[in-house]
């Protein structure tokens, strides 16, 4: 399926890493230009070479090193797409997951810091975003958000609690931008991405597994799909919800989770 998306322009926040980078990967591989982000300058420019390798010839791959819970530098992050490529037609919002922490021993501190990274920086994101995607023909915006707000996982308090907030805020503009913007979000689940590789190299260094593919295999062992998803599993349908084969899906928020979820929504 051509996803007609050659010649857009994407902006894919936290996209150095994880699944940030899968859906700048798949982007940037369906012809769109693409600004990648990340705070550590160094892989960010890994990250880019990597999504240039598979882009399509005519994409362009560029790369902005910000910080999005910095008010400031969100601004000067959503107009350099706008500055490089004269448009901005898809946004994709992606964030790093907050500390894994009990209930009783997160701090008010802590609270306030994963709000404002899972919910305040989308929230600025799209605000500034909002404009430019609106223009030409109208545009899209994608949130990586988890399963977790589907289904409770333990020790994963912040998770649970704020990316929940996220959705509700996703849906929000998926009604007052319309129709020029259509806003969703995507909830994955289980996927090999560094923090889950770090994971299972630590599994094997301290014997639980005994080489890291069966440590995958014991990831995947309860997934009704057989197998962890790869990063761009989810990256893919990204691309699908900003291209206009998606065009009558609005918001709503996608588990992507090879079956894992137990819930009826």
């Amino acid at each position: 399926m051509d996803l007609g998306l050659d010649g857009n322009a994407a902006l894919v926040t936290a996209s150095s890493s994880g699944l940030g980078k899968a859906s700048a990967r798949a982007l940037a591989a369906e012809g769109a230009n693409v600004l990648l982000n990340g705070r550590d300058e160094d892989r960010l420019s890994e990250a880019v070479e990597d999504v240039r390798a598979d882009a399509a010839a005519d994409a362009t791959v560029l790369g902005h090193a910000a910080d999005i819970t910095d008010p400031d530098a969100v601004e000067g992050l959503v107009e350099r797409p706008v500055e490089e490529f004269g448009r901005l037609d898809h946004l994709v919002t992606s964030a790093g997951g907050p500390p894994a922490k009990p209930f009783l021993e997160t701090s008010d501190e802590e609270w306030y810091e994963a709000f404002d990274l899972l919910v305040m920086s989308v929230v600025r994101a799209v605000r500034a975003a909002a404009p430019h995607l609106a223009a030409d023909g109208g545009g899209t915006v994608v949130t990586i958000a988890s399963v977790s707000v589907k289904e409770a996982v333990d020790d994963l308090v912040l998770s649970n609690a704020v990316r929940a907030g996220v959705i509700g805020l996703e849906k929000t503009p998926s009604k007052e931008l319309a129709p020029d913007i259509r806003a969703n979000a995507v909830l994955p689940g289980t996927h090999e991405t560094p923090r889950v590789e770090t994971l299972i190299e630590k599994g094997v260094e301290s014997g639980k597994y005994d080489s890291y593919e069966a440590g995958l295999d014991e990831w995947g062992g309860d997934i009704p799909a057989g197998r962890i998803g790869e990063p761009l599993d989810l990256g893919r349908v990204v691309a699908f919800l900003s291209s206009p084969q998606s065009s009558y899906v609005s918001g709503t928020a996608l588990p992507i989770d090879g079956g894992e979820s137990s819930s009826n929504l």
